[in-house]
């Protein structure tokens, strides 16, 4: 029989039809026996739907049967939606090699030596013009701009044709800190003939191009020059341009720059020893903000999505051990808030209002730009390109649709949209979907990753629903009651609503158990437990609406 033809396609694993989460597949090969490389392996954030949750991670279970034929797993840059799931599953698929660039690498390095429980991964560097030799692929580094240092592109280059995966972009001229997208080689390699873009949607609503980092700097100064009292500043520890625009405008004002946070330090150190920070002034630690002169501070603060745990939600909560603000400070939301966050940012705004403090978001002033490309620099880069086809990525349902619309009134030749799972053939032949590849959602809870499908985070929303009631009783080798039953409630309110109190209900359902089961079935302690958790959990029902969660233990002595 012969040997089935290779094939070029994509699959994304994660980050289609969704912000974050980013995994992207590259398979080059016969259907069966595909070399695949991996373009990111990042992360998203829990929701209040997902109790107990930190992180949520890409299923990669498909690739862990095919080890052997992982060429490669590509960084594009270091934020945690590309790069925050590799400490977990780096191991699973085989420990692969990993190529990265220096600031992404440090970054990574720094944030596993927090958690000692992580081994160390190597990270090979590969900087802008490196072309990767990952045999049946050849891959070439193009640096674009963004909102972190060194972020890429790459040109996945093949038998069969190239691709160009923009990742994380925008068309930035004065970075700041950090890269400018490289118009040259993306124009020169759009003359070599381009099969498909994967291309980054997250602004494809906003008409335009992005303002540049220099404008913010210039915003930001002059909210600081007007700020008469403390001003604190939030944005993500990883915009290095936004933390060094901080600290250039805080030194023109006359004001010392506090660095405030662990992930603050860690990113400003990978940052200076990646030489992003050579002109910017001394940052000083938390515990100098009490003895400066309130008018001589200027505060960064990680938070700015609403995270319960960083500096700022507990500052808002006045519960930060070195920093507090009073009415006539300012703080600053020197970033956009996430999708899903709001109600999170919204409390903490609030929280800072209420102690009358000043809030300053990108709504009042220019103290933000986004790091991807709006409607003008996405038709520049159609232009330098040129695909054949377009595939619409990094956006929810609504953005790779709007996208699908631009770019087709834009004069792309085609566009496909996919979803996670979706396997489209690049080549040969004409691009569509053709397949789809196992795929799902990893939890991280606590220190332990579990399948979606564990009944841990289920159960847990019931228990937030409608509390618990535990009950433990012992009885002899009859089927009699020894001593009293042991009652242990928790989440459900103490009065019914005709003023009883539960534990009475509860207390009275176990004891009506009790004495309308004979003495011989009284004997069998699994009939017991069951008899008594249906009595309670209708009970309680009767008088409340809900049903807790119900757990008997019988003792037989």
């Amino acid at each position: 029989m012969a040997e089935p033809k290779a094939d070029f396609v994509f699959c994304a694993l994660g980050g289609l039809g969704e912000i974050g989460m980013n995994a992207a597949l590259y398979g080059f090969g016969p259907p069966q026996k595909r070399d695949w490389i991996l373009v990111d392996c990042g992360v998203s954030f829990a929701g209040p739907e997902l109790p107990g949750i930190d992180l949520v991670l890409p299923d990669l279970k498909v690739l862990e049967g095919a080890k052997n034929r992982l060429k490669a797993i590509i960084i594009t840059h270091a934020h945690e939606d590309h790069i925050g799931a590799l400490m977990d599953l780096h191991a699973r698929l085989g420990a692969p090699p990993v190529y990265a660039t220096k600031f992404a690498a440090g970054l990574f390095d720094i944030r596993r030596q927090a958690d000692p429980g992580q081994k160390r991964i190597r990270l090979t560097l590969m900087e802008p013009g490196d072309r990767l030799a990952l045999d049946p692929f050849d891959v070439e580094i193009i640096p674009v701009a963004h909102s972190i240092p060194e972020s890429t592109a790459l040109a996945i280059r093949t038998p069969l044709g190239t691709v160009v995966h923009t990742g994380d972009w925008k068309i930035d001229p004065t970075p700041v800190a950090g890269w400018a997208t490289d118009e040259a080689r993306l124009k020169a390699i759009g003359d070599e003939g381009v099969l498909a873009l994967i291309c980054d949607s997250t602004n494809v609503m906003r008409e335009g191009e992005s303002l540049s980092e220099v404008d913010v700097s210039k915003g930001l100064s002059e909210v600081i020059a007007g700020a008469k009292g403390r001003v604190a500043i939030t944005t993500f520890a990883s915009n290095i341009a936004r933390i060094r625009s901080v600290a250039l405008a805080a030194k023109e004002n006359g004001r010392e720059v506090i660095a405030i946070g662990k992930a603050m330090d860690r990113a400003i150190q990978v940052a200076q020893e990646c030489g992003y920070l050579d002109d910017a002034p001394e940052f000083r630690s938390s515990d100098t903000y009490g003895y400066l002169p309130r008018d001589k501070v200027v505060a960064l603060l990680t938070g700015s999505q609403g995270e319960p745990r960083a500096a700022l939600a507990r500052v808002a909560d006045d519960q930060h051990p070195d920093v507090t603000l009073a009415p006539g400070d300012t703080v600053v939301f020197s970033s956009r808030t996430i999708p899903g966050n709001e109600k999170a940012v919204g409390r903490i705004i609030n929280g800072l209002v209420g102690q009358g403090v000043r809030v300053v978001t990108d709504r009042h002033a220019l103290v933000h730009v986004s790091g991807h490309p709006r409607q003008g620099e996405l038709k520049k880069m159609y232009e330098w390109v040129r695909p054949r086809v377009l595939i619409p990525a990094h956006g929810e349902p609504l953005h790779l649709d709007e996208h699908r619309r631009f770019a087709l009134a834009s004069g792309i030749p085609d566009v496909v949209v996919a979803t996670n799972g979706d396997v489209v053939r690049l080549a040969p032949n004409k691009t569509e979907i053709v397949d789809e590849m196992a795929h799902g959602r990893l939890y991280k809870d606590g220190d332990v990753l579990v399948s979606a499908a564990d009944p841990a985070v289920p159960e847990r929303r019931k228990l937030s629903f409608a509390g618990i009631v535990s009950v433990a009783l012992a009885l002899d080798q009859k089927g009699v009651l020894v001593g009293d039953p042991a009652f242990a409630v928790s989440g459900i309110p103490q009065l019914t609503r005709g003023g009883r109190l539960f534990e009475d209900v509860i207390e009275e359902a176990v004891f009506a158990v009790l004495d309308g089961l004979p003495k011989s079935k009284r004997r069998d302690p699994d009939l017991v437990e069951t008899a008594i958790e249906r009595a309670v959990r209708g009970a309680v029902n009767d008088e409340w609406g809900k049903k807790p969660v119900c757990h008997v233990q019988i003792v037989i002595i």
